[in-house]
């Protein structure tokens, strides 16, 4: 299955947090590898954008070899399905979870094959049982586009947006944790987030730098 995540520099709230430093590694670097030790994902992209707010963020892909697809700044859903290319499927994930369990990511694609990739969109945010920091959807390429020109600005920026304000009309497929911990934040949105997250989850970010270093 292709990832492709989700990423740029100029988020309002918190600036090149994409970037920003976690015990030595960029928080970019941290999801990547998170997403590497995933055993059902076979390729990773950084869906980016065209603007030259990205420019520095694109050397540093370039640099350490990563996959990266370059959009539209503000149309992220266009940009996305660009950046799927010819794959019939992809996952989404933001580029702000760089706590993203592996496990969540195999659940939802074991679940795409057992259902025989019939569902338009495999969700684990509709109704949010998982934390945020830990949502992944699967989404049909070919639905996705066939949705573009509907989408509002909202939805554009939001991509599966428009697939919940119309789901009569999709195959969506929810799946829900054991425990419903959706109210705990490991998502980084803020300043704020990343001093309390990168204090409470040290030992989790320095262990992902050692298993790669090893």
């Amino acid at each position: 299955m292709l990832v492709i995540i989700q990423a740029r520099s100029n988020s309002h709230r918190f600036k090149n947090k994409i970037m920003k430093l976690i015990y030595g590694k960029p928080m970019i670097w941290h999801l990547i590898e998170r997403i590497k030790k995933a055993r059902r994902v076979s390729s990773i992209i950084v869906a980016t954008s065209d603007n030259k707010t990205d420019d520095n963020f694109v050397k540093f892909l370039k640099k350490n070899k990563y996959k990266f697809f370059r959009g539209s700044l503000d149309n992220v859903a266009k940009r996305m399905h660009e950046a799927a290319n010819k794959n019939f499927f992809f996952m989404r994930i933001s580029g702000d979870s760089p706590l993203i369990d592996p496990k969540i990511i195999d659940k939802a694609i074991t679940l795409h094959y057992q259902s025989n990739k019939k569902h338009d969109l495999i969700t684990n945010i509709y109704p949010r049982t998982y934390p945020k920091g830990q949502s992944v959807e699967i989404i049909k390429r070919s639905k996705l586009k066939k949705v573009l020109e509907f989408m509002n600005k909202d939805e554009m920026e939001h991509v599966t947006k428009y697939f919940y304000n119309n789901s009569r009309k999709f195959k969506i497929k929810n799946f829900k944790s054991d425990i419903a911990n959706y109210s705990v934040n490991l998502c980084i949105d803020t300043i704020e987030d990343f001093k309390s997250l990168t204090k409470k989850y040290k030992k989790t970010f320095i262990e992902n730098i050692n298993n790669y270093e090893n």
